[in-house]
């Protein structure tokens, strides 16, 4: 299975619409047009031969590093040979209005900045999913692949005098081969534009040196919004990049990755579709970018979840594709073997029709959390908010399928109580610090019975510790959020004997797992990796706890797990290869919200240092 790079050899550009992913060797091996959830258009990560690629590379023999154009998602692939070094510089302008479009256009810009270097270009895309056949076309300035209803088209970038694209042919199953030859401080390139049906153009490199300034600005701009000033800040503006590259900009809507079907264990059957928003990472989102600065993303994320609601009422979907709608009918690609032979290759997602009842305390919170940052809730979402809370009280106590999906049945998740409780408390806090209307008094209730059925059937008094799920002994790493909510007191005994048994039964090297699949079957088969949202969860919960040494060291390692650019999958496995789609929101969610966690408590702690000390010198 040599034809698949690591997850991890990959870097990520977009346009607020759509993404790509971008591998070491230059191949855009991952891309759905005309939108996140879209079918493919290059899907060579999940089968190398019939998923498509835009490969552009130097001969055999190249070295090759990748970066990103600082503060920016313009990705540079630099390739050094035995002639000279070059560089491919990837982006695709941004999509600064909230208008969806079929039009979109992928820009790889060539260089030579020593020596003399001879790009191959190998364009082999294939329509939905590899499904559909296209026709090619050459033309004297690039060439048209037409799909019927889909288009691309490519167009070359040259000065006047250029040469056509070097030995630009159609080879075998509809794709075009070419070659570039360029000298020291040369620029060309090539342009992919979807949803024009234009003849293919020659392109000034003014004009792609122009568009390359505008995204340049661009994601300056949007990034000088940012008030962290914390310690970690390359990684944290990254994965605040990261997260502004996957939302859907029309509707403000937050996938959890641009990726479908990388498996959660190589050759194993955990491989799902994760090109939609769930209402738990859109909850989340509002918190972290709040956090952060970003007031009118969390604000889009907000007006997301509202209507959410009042399109679909209570009981909400679990998840949504980026329009707001929720047909995720779940469906099998059987002619793609998957990435290094993992299968089944899932599109769609069936989890979306189950019964998750954590998400409703995660919106709640989400709403307070933003109104405590100055984004006040108005009166028609504050009826919502009674609407959506009467129906929560009539159902937080049934069993659910949990906030892992797992396909093992229903089950009493303690978490799903615990952020039950958490939407009764939010509303109850609202309510009071702004004198809004309902039934506060049946709120209190709820919440305060919740709080007492999770320390009597959610605590394992013979483990000493808060349980996965009522009657059981297992243990989950969900839990770790318990203090970050205030259902506890961060320093509790009880609270740091449960993390004690997480730390025992959950951690290895530092690195997190969600559960034990075998002492909790979930309904599939095989095993994961540990889970990178859980080990950042780890560290703010040992911050909270004041184990500062130990949550710092936690971190530190952590960021080393991180790829050359700063990006995360959903888990690694015990070789400390990134697993699952990639790269994943939540992820990147949970490690702003550590980084400023444990920020905080160090500044606190170093402040108290200093103030001691100035006791003594004045004593």
């Amino acid at each position: 299975m040599d034809n698949y790079p690591p997850i991890a050899d990959h870097g990520l550009i977009g346009d607020l619409q759509t993404a790509a992913l971008v591998a070491t060797d230059g191949t855009i091996d991952w891309m759905c047009l005309p939108r996140f959830d879209s079918p493919s258009i290059f899907g060579a990560l999940l089968d190398h031969r019939r998923g498509g690629h835009c490969r552009i590379r130097p001969a055999p023999g190249f070295r090759s590093r990748q970066m990103y154009f600082p503060d920016t998602a313009i990705l540079i692939t630099r390739f050094m040979t035995a002639s000279g070094t070059g560089e491919i510089v990837d982006f695709m302008p941004p999509l600064t209005d909230r208008t969806p479009t079929d039009n979109h256009r992928l820009v790889r810009m060539l260089r030579c900045v020593r020596g003399q270097i001879s790009f191959d270009v190998d364009l082999m895309p294939r329509f939905d999913y590899g499904r559909r056949p296209h026709t090619t076309h050459i033309l004297p300035d690039g060439a048209v692949f037409d799909g019927g209803d889909q288009m691309l088209t490519l167009h070359a970038v040259r000065e006047p005098g250029d040469a056509r694209l070097g030995r630009m042919q159609v080879a075998g199953e509809g794709h075009v081969r070419g070659s570039i030859t360029l000298e020291a401080g040369q620029v060309r390139g090539i342009v992919l534009e979807s949803g024009a049906r234009t003849t293919p153009h020659a392109i000034r490199v003014s004009e792609i040196e122009e568009l390359f300034a505008d995204a340049v600005r661009f994601w300056h701009g949007w990034l000088a919004q940012s008030t962290y000033r914390g310690r970690w800040r390359e990684m944290v503006h990254r994965s605040a990049i990261t997260l502004k590259l996957m939302t859907y900009a029309p509707t403000g809507g937050l996938i959890a990755a641009p990726t479908a079907g990388l498996p959660e264990q190589l050759g194993g059957e955990r491989n799902w579709d994760y090109r939609y928003t769930w209402i738990r990472d859109a909850s989340f989102s509002v918190y972290s970018l709040l956090a952060l600065g970003f007031t009118e993303e969390a604000a889009q994320f907000a007006t997301w979840l509202r209507d959410r609601y009042r399109a679909h009422g209570g009981p909400l979907k679990i998840m949504y594709r980026v329009d707001g709608t929720w047909d995720l009918q779940e469906q099998i690609l059987d002619h793609w073997e998957g990435y290094k032979g993992s299968r089944p290759v899932r599109i769609g997602n069936d989890a979306s029709g189950q019964l998750q009842l954590d998400i409703y305390g995660e919106m709640l919170d989400s709403i307070y959390q933003a109104d405590r940052r100055g984004l006040r809730i108005g009166h028609q979402g504050w009826h919502d908010v009674v609407d959506m809370l009467d129906w929560l009280g009539d159902n937080w106590d049934q069993p659910e399928e949990g906030i892992w999906e797992t396909r093992g049945g229903r089950a009493d998740y303690t978490y799903g109580r615990l952020m039950s409780w958490v939407a009764f408390d939010r509303a109850v806090r609202l309510s009071a610090e702004h004198s809004l209307p309902g039934p506060v008094e049946q709120w209190r209730r709820h919440r305060d019975r919740i709080y007492a059925q999770i320390w009597d059937r959610g605590w394992n008094p013979a483990r000493q510790s808060f349980v996965q799920r009522y009657g059981s002994e297992v243990l989950d790493s969900s839990l770790l959020r318990m203090a970050q909510v205030d259902f506890v007191a961060p320093r509790d005994p009880l609270w740091l004997s449960t993390l004690g048994e997480i730390s025992t039964d959950l951690v290895t090297d530092s690195l997190v797992y969600r559960y034990d699949p075998i002492a909790a079957p979930d309904g599939l088969r095989g095993d994961e990796g540990t889970f990178s949202l859980c080990t950042f969860n780890y560290v703010n919960a040992l911050a909270r706890a004041g184990e500062l040494s130990q949550a710092r060291l936690v971190f530190e390692k952590m960021l080393t797990y991180a790829n050359h650019l700063g990006l995360y999958a959903e888990e690694i496995d015990l070789t400390g290869e990134q697993l699952g789609n990639f790269p994943q929101a939540f992820t990147h969610l949970s490690l702003i919200d550590a980084a400023i966690t444990l920020d905080d408590a160090m500044n606190r702690t170093r402040s108290a240092d200093i103030g001691q000390l100035a006791g003594l010198l004045q004593g």
